[in-house]
């Protein structure tokens, strides 16, 4: 098990850029998939990104050329770099390990247009 803490959130103007980040509270190292998604009120949570351990990524067809996933093993952080945000990208943002089921408990990342 792995707590996981975002941040990184807040609002920002369209075409504008936010970095999230997730902390864990143990070592990524021995965690080969971790994950970013992304809910909004009343639909399911979508991944938006993933990346494995070695770093091969796996992207959202909406996040594709404009959302960058990164890991630091070192300092036990994933970050999601976003880029020409849309009021569409507008939701809670969670971190995942994904194959332990763990979750962190979300930034809020708002768009404006």
């Amino acid at each position: 098990q792995v707590q996981l803490v975002e941040s990184g959130g807040g609002l920002v103007q369209s075409g504008g850029s936010l970095r999230l980040s997730c902390v864990a509270s143990r070592s990524i190292f021995s965690i080969n998939l971790m994950g970013w998604y992304r809910q909004t009120p009343g639909k399911q949570r979508d991944l938006v990104a993933s990346i494995t351990r070695v770093g091969s990524t796996n992207y959202a067809d909406s996040a594709q050329g404009r959302f960058t996933i990164s890991r630091d093993n070192a300092r036990n952080t994933v970050y999601l770099q976003m880029n020409s945000l849309k009021p569409e990208d507008t939701a809670v943002y969670f971190c995942a390990a994904i194959e332990f089921g763990d979750w962190g408990q979300g930034t809020q990342v708002t768009v404006s247009s």
